[in-house]
């Protein structure tokens, strides 16, 4: 009788480019994980991967067995996960990946306060301000803004439109005179933000009368985490481009203010998608605790 339990630790390395991250998936050493593997590839007497120091690749032959039954096992967990459904409780893992913004303002006090009501699902929870291929990388569904969600994917809205603002400290603003137009920020330290997407820093983005304005903005600092940045302009490092959100409580105290608000500009809002109407119990509870709750129903 065949063995399984090594074709499904190939596909879990495949899937992750990674024996590390393979291994913490599966909840076993990357040792034991890459003798499994090693011990595959002897049976079938074919080479499977490529392995360096930094990456793992399939190889042709690795690529065709991984098409042949990576699918198969993503349906025989969908299946095993419905199976769950007959003990009267959901039950099942649902992976989620999104950005750190979007697990601390949305996601995650959602789910937080909803885990209780059913212990038999799982959450993982991924924060990745990368744009990532969730059938590629087998997460049931992603976050991100309105506008950046593929056409072929079921979105459901999971909050209002976003505004960013540009904000500083009073304790900047006695050193520096405030902006007026975006174009006055190059006379400002402008704190950055870099995101794996793009090969250098991001630019901010404005709109006023009609008209949409990129500014490249330059500092002495940069991050790619929106709490640093907010926590560096709060020390009074310089300005910051951020979600209304984030720092909403602070302007509120008198810690940062806000300027250009005329030309602050709005994004369509998180949205969560996943790639198929085929969705499991597990998942369509999860969908339904992340709609945003003026949303219908079909939205």
């Amino acid at each position: 009788m065949a063995r399984f339990d090594d074709l499904a630790a190939f596909a879990a390395v495949v899937r992750a480019g990674s024996f590390t991250r393979a291994a913490a998936q599966l909840g076993v050493s990357q040792s034991a994980l890459s003798q499994t593997v090693r011990a595959l590839e002897r049976r079938l007497d074919l080479k499977l991967l490529n392995r360096t120091t930094r990456s793992v690749s399939p190889t042709e032959a690795g690529e065709r067995l991984y098409q042949t039954v990576g699918p198969r096992f993503a349906d025989i967990e969908e299946e095993l996960a419905a199976l769950g459904e007959m003990r009267g409780r959901p039950a099942g893992t649902v992976r989620i990946t999104a950005t750190e913004h979007a697990v601390k303002t949305h996601v995650w006090p959602r789910l937080q306060p909803w885990l209780p009501k059913y212990p038999d699902i799982k959450l993982e929870i991924s924060s990745d301000n990368r744009f990532t291929d969730i059938v590629a990388e087998r997460f049931d569904i992603g976050v991100r803004l309105g506008a950046d969600v593929a056409k072929d994917m079921i979105a459901v809205r999971m909050a209002p439109d976003m505004q960013t603002v540009v904000v500083g400290s009073p304790d900047y603003f006695a050193r520096h005179p405030q902006p007026r137009t975006p174009q006055d920020l190059g006379e400002h330290d402008c704190i950055g933000r870099r995101l794996p997407t793009h090969s250098g820093l991001m630019n901010w983005e404005f709109r006023h009368g009609g008209k949409n304005v990129n500014v490249q903005v330059s500092g002495r600092l940069a991050f790619n985490n929106s709490e640093l940045i907010v926590a560096a302009a709060l020390a009074g490092h310089g300005l910051a481009w951020v979600p209304n959100d984030l720092v909403r409580e602070h302007m509120a105290a008198g810690h940062l203010v806000s300027v250009l608000d005329d030309w602050a500009v709005t994004f369509p809002g998180y949205h969560l998608y996943y790639a198929s109407r085929r969705a499991s119990p597990a998942l369509a509870l999860v969908v339904d605790a992340l709609r945003y709750q003026d949303a219908p129903v079909g939205a």
